[in-house]
């Protein structure tokens, strides 16, 4: 191998390293709460479920909107400002892109996500008939 391609190949790995450090670390911004520590305060915050309809069709935190991480975008505007913002997904990957998502592009300041998901919610649900 020659010295090009072994910078191409760390470059790449590079990218790679860095493209699932940005996805999987929860960012300074973003507050993460076990489940006991979601609860003690989700009354008085919006909660977002950005699960996808079936998803959330299938159980959902109670008093919980659905608005799903691939319709973000067109429904930033659903969600205020000026209270504190609850995400939760299966397992955390998605409520941690919403939270970019309503950092940078809608300002969001008080953003807050369940650790883990919903996969280790142990509080009421409620599901679609």
């Amino acid at each position: 191998m020659d010295i090009f391609t072994l910078i191409l190949w760390g470059l790449l790995i590079g990218f790679i390293g860095f493209m699932l450090y940005r996805r999987l670390a929860t960012p300074k911004y973003l507050t993460e709460f076990t489940p006991s520590e979601f609860r003690e305060n989700y009354r008085k915050a919006q909660i977002i479920d950005v699960r996808e309809p079936r998803e959330y069709n299938g159980g959902h935190i109670l008093g919980a909107r659905n608005i799903p991480l691939s319709q973000m975008k067109q429904r930033l505007n659903e969600i205020r400002t000026d209270q504190p913002v609850y995400l939760y997904c299966q397992s955390g990957a998605r409520s941690r892109q919403a939270a970019r998502l309503l950092k940078k592009k809608h300002g969001h300041e008080d953003l807050n996500h369940l650790k883990k998901g919903f996969k280790r919610w142990d509080g009421k649900i409620k599901q679609k008939k």
